[in-house]
């Protein structure tokens, strides 16, 4: 399970398949090669999303395994 204090690193590495449904979320930036990206609700607010709460609960219910 993820939350909106992951930080991105961990997050591509635990849950890969978790890339490309974040790009969808408007979080694009998650495999450009950067060093140190910060947290999911860092990247959140600098992409201006202020959906984090539910973007991290449909993240969840993939990694469950679950349809929303």
């Amino acid at each position: 399970m993820i939350n909106k204090e992951i930080l991105i690193e961990d997050l591509v590495q635990e849950y890969p398949k978790l890339i490309g449904p974040l790009k969808i979320e408007g979080i694009v930036c998650l495999a450009c090669g950067e060093a140190l990206w910060g947290t999911l609700e860092a990247q959140a607010i600098e992409k201006g999303l202020t959906n984090i709460d539910d973007i991290v609960q449909r993240m969840n219910a993939l990694i469950l395994g679950q349809a929303l």
